[in-house]
């Protein structure tokens, strides 16, 4: 009887402790695995979600077990990344991404990073070799069964991971974040039309603006070279326009295309501003949707450091997130960083200089191909490229070349050690320590701590040139474009501590017209998204993370609701028209038909001013003219075919409703036309239309909320981050789809319904919250 009664206490003793630990803390699985290249043992935690927390005794190893366990879950996506920036995807996918690998090889960035590595601090440079060396760690452990599939259906294995991949990573991040030199031509080009309509297109001011630094209190103007005659452009905005769809194409296949620069919103709260008294920061980067993501949610932590947020897969630290003390997010800037030559060349192949006549530099490029993207043999193709004092030749047209000079074709200025020391910063002031060395795309870096301080500060290494602002392109052969040397850093727009206790950015113009150099946000985007928070964040006194995720998943597109508003206004639509935009709220829902309605009648009517008023892009009219020319009743842009601008809505509803009722469209039923059938989710994966092989990438294609000017950008949000200093361990921190790229792994699209309906998801910061977060844990051990 008594064994018996012990082995009934036994297992009832089990079972309430089953029970326990299940309502308490699930279960953590232990592994251990021994890795040459460590000096100590390293502990890899994984939540539910599959973060990784690793924990190591010193920051050699820390950096190592980072390249190890991010390349375990995206090694093909990295692989794919820094095969981009090389030029040589058309190795993997043939001839079709050929065009792709010239465009990346002219600019020459293989060079670049191998020179920025002999000039990079010595602590960054030791971080990136680690993290190389964690990566190379774990590609030994792969055979022919182990191998990511991608690299079995493309029929190669990854080479060995250099340091200067993770740089090359860092160029395409300011390729899709700062390329302006195409609208120096475009500006060109308008510089035929009438003076007063030119000033309307080239005027940054609307009264809608979210301006952060300095007041308006003037036009700008633009500068550069003698504008050429109409005839000269035409062609040229051809091959840009060419140019730019290589371009396009390149960077969404790495989820990195950032559509007119517009990528991010980003808000900080002070305490006195916030429900619980204590700073809230909250960041929602936009870029190309595309499986996986380009963000990888990592916990990193040694005894004098502890990080967490997202990482870019191939670069070492935390690029957005916050560490024990202070709190970082970006948004892109959108300042002039690039300028274009036109070079002028004689009969022996030299070009005009200010002194004189020079030679070239010459350099050959060559590159492999598949001719059969299913066989791995390949072939090969030589081109030659050509550098002027200025840059690199990128355009031939019409017998004319064209150099770029830009920030990131200088070796000095990196991207990444603004990271390594951010993850370090303790206050206000190693914050801007980081920030001055900051050589990527500007970035509107906005900050909060545990002592309840917020901050802003638009970050990077801005051009001053001779003569002008780089608004024009230059004459190649005279000294107008040098550029010598950059906006001094203390002046730089900042603000630290504002009395509204509230700062947003989205992409807008963030300085005024006092402000002395135009350059700063002349290719910003438009204000809509900036607005629309900061209108949604001031109607409260008091605001909560509740507040703050709202405003995240806000898919109000104030752009369209006034345009809707003033169809209202002057009864100028059907009355079916009417009637649904008298209802509408300007939520751009996937079951509202007046979203879908009034979203086409304004590109109608915004095509239709174009039409009248080239060579204006119909899509700058729409985004920088109609909405105030239609409220001011602008006389000037009403095209003559329209009485008044009633006669020109009326128009564009009835056109709207008739391609609507098309049964090739939508159909007669207007209960049909709704937002959801062309506003859907999107994560293309670059092997998931490949016949027979691509069903199993893919991803969940639903309708969704939002648009390219709400808040909430739909497939274009790459993460949602929410964090109060005061409780790290309440942070919330979402990427679209999963952490691992491997389509098999239960983690592949786990977080996409997370995401898809705006709801948060903690990221646990401390020991303890990590420690009973933890489903699984390996301990990496020295071999």
């Amino acid at each position: 009887m008594t064994y018996l009664f012990q082995m009934i206490r036994f297992f009832l003793t089990a079972l309430l402790c089953s029970l326990f630990c299940v309502a308490v803390s699930p279960q953590t699985v232990s592994t251990e695995v021994l890795v040459t290249g460590l000096s100590s043992p390293v502990s890899v935690r994984r939540d539910s979600r599959s973060i990784p927390y690793i924990e190591a005794r010193n920051d050699l190893d820390l950096y190592f077990a980072q390249g190890f366990t991010t390349a375990s879950d995206r090694l093909f996506q990295m692989d794919l990344m820094r095969r981009l920036s090389r030029g040589e995807t058309a190795e993997i996918f043939g001839k079709t991404t050929l065009e792709e690998d010239k465009r990346w090889r002219r600019f020459g960035f293989a060079r670049i990073a191998e020179e920025t590595l002999k000039v990079m601090d010595p602590q960054l440079k030791t971080a990136i070799e680690a993290y190389a060396k964690g990566v190379n760690a774990y590609i030994a452990t792969l055979d022919e069964k182990s191998l990511p599939i991608e690299f079995r259906i493309l029929q190669y294995r990854p080479t060995e991971w250099k340091p200067s991949d993770t740089l090359m990573i860092g160029k395409i991040l300011a390729d899709a974040l700062s390329t302006t030199w195409r609208n120096d031509i475009l500006r060109l080009s308008l510089q035929s039309m009438p003076k007063d309509k030119l000033a309307d297109l080239t005027n940054p001011v609307t009264p809608y603006d979210v301006v952060l630094f300095g007041t308006d209190d003037k036009r700008s103007s633009v500068s550069g070279v003698r504008p050429q005659e109409p005839g000269d452009i035409s062609s040229l905005l051809a091959a840009t326009d060419r140019e730019a769809a290589v371009r396009k194409s390149s960077l969404e296949r790495v989820g990195l295309y950032a559509e007119d620069l517009a990528a991010s919103n980003n808000w900080v709260i002070s305490g006195k501003r916030a429900a619980g008294g204590k700073a809230i920061l909250a960041n929602d980067p936009h870029l190309a949707p595309t499986t996986p993501g380009i963000w990888y949610l990592t916990h990193i932590s040694t005894p004098t450091m502890r990080v967490s947020g997202v990482a870019v897969p191939g670069v070492p630290g935390v690029l957005l997130g916050h560490n024990a003390d202070i709190a970082w997010g970006a948004t892109n800037v959108g300042p002039d960083v690039q300028d274009i030559y036109s070079e002028t060349f004689n009969e022996k192949g030299e070009y005009k200089t200010p002194s004189g006549w020079e030679m070239p530099v010459k350099r050959s490029e060559t590159i492999k191909f598949r001719p059969n993207p299913l066989s791995p043999a390949t072939q090969s193709e030589t081109i030659e490229v050509l550098e002027t004092r200025n840059g690199p030749i990128i355009l031939e047209q019409d017998g004319k070349k064209y150099a770029l000079k830009w920030t990131s074709l200088d070796p000095r200025n990196n991207e990444f050690e603004v990271f390594y020391l951010l993850n370090r910063a303790k206050n206000w002031n190693d914050f801007k320590r980081a920030l001055r060395s900051f050589g990527g795309s500007a970035q509107n870096f906005v900050y909060a701590d545990t002592k309840g301080n917020i901050g802003w500060y638009a970050a990077s290494r801005i051009p001053l040139r001779r003569v002008g602002d780089g608004a024009l392109p230059y004459d190649g052969g005279t000294a107008d474009g040098d550029w010598i040397g950059y906006i001094p850093f203390e002046e730089l727009p900042h603000v630290y501590n504002p009395p509204s206790g509230l700062i947003v950015t989205a992409n807008q113009r963030i300085v005024g017209t006092s402000y002395k150099y135009p350059q700063m946000s002349r290719d910003a985007a438009t204000p809509w998204r900036a607005r629309e928070i900061l209108n949604a964040l001031s109607a409260k006194q008091k605001l909560s993370v509740e507040d703050v995720r709202a405003a995240q998943f806000d898919a109000t597109n104030l752009a369209v609701k006034m345009i809707a508003d003033e169809i209202v206004k002057s009864s100028a639509a059907s009355p079916e028209t009417l009637e649904l935009l008298r209802k509408w709220d300007g939520k751009m829902t996937p079951d509202s038909t007046a979203a879908l309605l009034a979203s086409d009648i304004r590109v109608c009517m915004g095509n239709k001013i174009a039409d009248v008023n080239k060579p204006a892009p119909a899509s700058v009219v729409r985004e920088r003219v109609l909405n105030w020319a239609l409220r001011t009743r602008s006389a000037l842009w009403l095209p003559s075919e329209f009485k008044d601008y009633a006669a020109l809505m009326r128009y564009c509803d009835e056109a709207v409703r008739k391609q609507f009722a098309d049964p090739k469209r939508y159909g007669p039923d207007q209960t049909t036309w709704q937002w959801g059938k062309v506003w859907r989710s999107r994560f293309p994966h670059p092997l998931a239309s490949v016949p027979l092989i691509g069903t199993q990438f893919q991803t969940p294609t639903v309708a969704i909320a939002g648009s390219g000017q709400s808040p909430n950008v739909g497939s274009n949000v790459s993460m949602r981050h929410i964090t109060m200093p005061s409780d790290w361990d309440s942070t919330s921190h979402v990427i679209p789809m999963g952490q691992s790229g491997d389509p098999r792994s239960p983690h592949f699209k786990d977080q996409f319904d997370i995401w898809a309906n705006g709801r948060l998801a903690t990221f646990p910061f401390s020991k303890a919250a990590v420690e009973k977060a933890a489903v699984s844990l390996m301990t990496m051990k020295p071999k």
